[in-house]
């Protein structure tokens, strides 16, 4: 798959998964609902419950910028319709008071309505897009 279609596979996904380390490498991984706007890609803080808006994923950004995000399509019938993309980049957390948040949250809530923001941004500054697919996709 090239990185122009790992990239417009990733865009038709509605959910991707985020895994982040901290400093020690430990992984951590979790669904997000994103936007993705050029070669970046956001995410927010939102209203659902959570024990905390002190997210490790946020926390683990803070201390190693070094993400990756995976989608991926599933069909038990037809296995050459299975694909997945990832991007690999960088990620930061913005202040809600930033421009720069305040754009992103405007884009997550044109593509999530029921989305209320909450919080801190995280923005991935995508350096890699790559991905597989069947020979049906």
């Amino acid at each position: 798959m090239t990185s122009a279609r790992a990239r417009e596979r990733f865009a038709s996904a509605r959910v991707a998964r985020l895994a982040t380390a901290d400093r020690s490498g430990r992984p951590h991984l979790v669904p997000i609902a994103f936007a993705l706007n050029g070669e970046r890609i956001y995410s927010v803080v939102d209203a659902k419950p959570k024990r905390s808006v002190e997210l490790r994923r946020l926390a683990n950004v803070r201390e190693n910028p070094a993400v990756a995000l995976l989608v991926d399509h599933y069909e038990d019938g037809d296995w050459e319709a299975l694909w997945w993309a990832r991007a690999d980049g960088r990620g930061r957390v913005l202040d809600p008071a930033e421009p720069e948040a305040e754009r992103a949250v405007a884009l997550l809530g044109e593509r999530y309505p029921r989305q209320q923001a909450r919080g801190e941004v995280l923005a991935i500054d995508v350096e890699r897009w790559s991905g597989w697919e069947g020979s049906g996709s």
